[in-house]
């Protein structure tokens, strides 16, 4: 029979117990032996013992197979509520996971939540009955399948993405008392292979205006002009541009910068001939003010596809037998590759390197410290340096390529 047993070395009682495999143990119990007084003392014996009774249970029931996980948790957590007089934080990998998301909603912007709620998604599917289990039933090897069914869908660049924020769910719950460890620092990444990006030529972009609708011009035309991301220029308002001080503000989603970019003269032009709405706050791009990124990347690509500079997007099985299930490539050419154009022709045009910086919103604690308060003059007289894409456009398509 289970007994608990003081040790010369330590401060605990000990429980001393058969394993399944009929061999004797010892095992601490974590319960100190001396309290404060006699009843505290007492106390704890009482504690110890209760503690070392749940031990020899769960042995016997290990050893006859009838010990499910249900009755291990619930043995444990009788232990743990012993030993610390609370009971012990329990989660399914679904509750955890959501109650997280609602927590990064207070500090991601909506862009990077949008990414941490597609990588909960789809673990949470690759998941399937199991993510109704606890956090610390989900094993390396659990991980590493999700890892390795998401390369199958998605480029190396995002299942390492997926990777990187799940990770900080799971540390976060070890934190929080449901782990002992944090297995995704054991997950090998995936190959990224991925095409570096590269600036747009002017014949390039005059072909992809050639082939964009008015407000898809206005959005590559704000993108070459202003060296910007696609999801802060969707988010422009007319409030957003200042004619009299002939500047563009915003705030930055990625980096919450607040930017305040000069007009270009040619770019001036166009904004003046454009429909201002009455309301200040209206979207300068309304359709595009209602999409996601990725649904703004995806017409982008179709507008690239219809210029003849990358292969359209299809569902279709490729030579080798795989559809779109394939690990993609990334394609060398983006809305991104707007703002290396931006900064390539500025540099080629002799503006200097943190000018540069300073116009398309790079961040850099040096340049910053050093270039904080650069007056707008310098900054207008560098971007009056980039090439008149609106000069002669070619007559406008009614809807954009892969608009819907």
């Amino acid at each position: 029979m289970a007994s608990i047993h003081k040790r010369e070395e330590s401060k605990f009682w000990w429980c001393s117990f058969k394993l399944p495999d009929s061999k004797w143990t010892l095992r601490s119990t974590k319960i100190i032996v001396q309290g404060k007084n006699m009843a505290e003392t007492q106390v704890n014996r009482e504690k110890a013992t209760r503690i070392c009774m749940d031990y020899e249970q769960a042995t016997r029931d290990a050893a006859q197979g009838r010990l499910a996980e249900g009755q291990a948790r619930e043995i444990i957590g009788r232990i743990y509520e012993i030993a610390n007089s609370e009971k012990l934080p329990q989660s399914t990998v679904k509750e955890y996971l959501e109650l997280w998301l609602k927590s990064k909603a207070v500090t991601l912007a909506e862009s990077s939540l949008a990414e941490y709620r597609t990588a909960v998604r789809e673990l949470l599917a690759h998941l399937g009955d199991k993510q109704t289990k606890h956090m610390d039933m989900i094993t390396l090897r659990d991980l590493t399948a999700f890892r390795d069914a998401a390369a199958g869908r998605v480029s190396g660049t995002t299942v390492n993405k997926y990777v990187k924020i799940l990770g900080g769910a799971w540390l976060r719950a070890m934190k929080d008392g449901l782990l002992r460890e944090n297995p995704f620092p054991r997950i090998e990444l995936a190959s990224e292979d991925r095409a570096k990006r590269r600036a747009f030529t002017l014949d390039e972009l005059k072909r992809v205006l050639a082939e964009a609708d008015a407000e898809w011009r206005g959005m590559i035309l704000c993108g070459f002009y202003l060296g910007q991301r696609i999801g802060d220029i969707a988010s422009l308002t007319w409030r957003s541009v200042d004619f009299e001080s002939n500047t563009i503000r915003f705030v930055t989603q990625k980096t919450k910068r607040s930017m305040a970019s000069p007009i270009a003269a040619p770019f001036r032009e166009y904004l003046l001939g454009l429909s201002a709405s009455d309301n200040p706050d209206a979207p300068l791009f309304p359709r595009a003010a209602s999409l996601s990124g990725q649904a703004l990347s995806n017409q982008f690509a179709d507008i690239l596809a219809a210029a003849k500079l990358q292969k359209a997007r299809t569902h279709e099985k490729n030579d080798d037998g795989k559809g779109r299930s394939v690990e993609r490539k990334a394609s060398r050419l983006s809305f991104h590759c707007l703002r290396h154009t931006n900064t390539s022709l500025l540099h080629n045009a002799g503006v200097s390197a943190a000018v540069a910086q300073e116009l398309v919103g790079h961040d850099s604690a040096e340049v910053h410290r050093v270039y904080a308060h650069m007056e707008q003059a310098t900054l207008q007289q560098a971007v009056n340096k980039l090439p008149d894409l609106v000069t002669d456009l070619p007559a406008e398509k009614s809807t954009a390529k892969g608009a819907k």
